[in-house]
């Protein structure tokens, strides 16, 4: 099943952001490599900046999806003002379909 993982930034965290970015991706590339990563990638601001995360991410479960999400370096770090993970139906443009 996949799972949408959509993250907000806390306000004014950008230096927190890019000071934890090379653990984040190597925690990605990791996810990819065992073909959970779906999708990933920023959201951005009005000025380009980062400013929060999306995954698509495949699990068993929502517990499981959690679990995942989770293990975000950037979540670990405090990054994120907030976490909102649901369900997800990927209809057009699924590679995998």
């Amino acid at each position: 099943m996949l799972f949408a993982v959509i993250c907000a930034d806390k306000p004014n965290h950008l230096d927190l952001r890019m000071a934890t970015r090379p653990p984040h991706v190597e925690w990605l590339n990791g996810l990819n490599a065992e073909g959970v990563l779906k999708i990933g990638g920023p959201f951005l601001d009005d000025a380009g900046k980062p400013c929060g995360s999306m995954l698509l991410i495949k699990a068993d479960d929502l517990a499981s999806a959690k679990a995942i999400a989770a293990e975000d370096p950037y979540a670990k770090a405090g990054l994120f003002e907030s976490v909102e993970i649901k369900p997800y139906n990927w209809v057009f443009n699924n590679p995998e379909a």
